[in-house]
């Protein structure tokens, strides 16, 4: 996809570790859907998702409690987010440029 724009999904540990990532075309509620569902099974349920203002991610986070019965609290904090955000500069330079992992 060199030249494409994508959205990336990036699941990161407290740390600021990456555990997973995802690129999409579309930014729809079946992707952040099928984010969540794969960076959970690779990993663990979280207690606290923080995101951006999206209503997919929202929507998808909210749809996987209701199925699982899992409690995961949503919390849009624009300051945490903006570190996770200047952080997806290098992630899609890499990416953007062919020198994907």
């Amino acid at each position: 996809m060199p030249g494409q724009w994508c959205y990336l999904y990036r699941a990161v540990d407290r740390s600021g570790n990456t555990v997973d990532f995802l690129l999409t075309k579309r930014r729809q509620m079946m992707s952040a859907q099928f984010f969540l569902i794969k960076a959970i099974s690779n990993n663990c349920i979280p207690r606290v998702i923080n995101i951006d203002k999206s209503g997919s991610n929202t929507a998808a986070i909210k749809v996987y409690n209701k199925a699982s019965f899992s409690k995961i609290i949503i919390r849009q904090c624009k300051y945490l987010n903006n570190i996770v955000e200047q952080d997806h500069r290098f992630i899609k330079w890499r990416i953007l440029n062919g020198l994907a992992f």
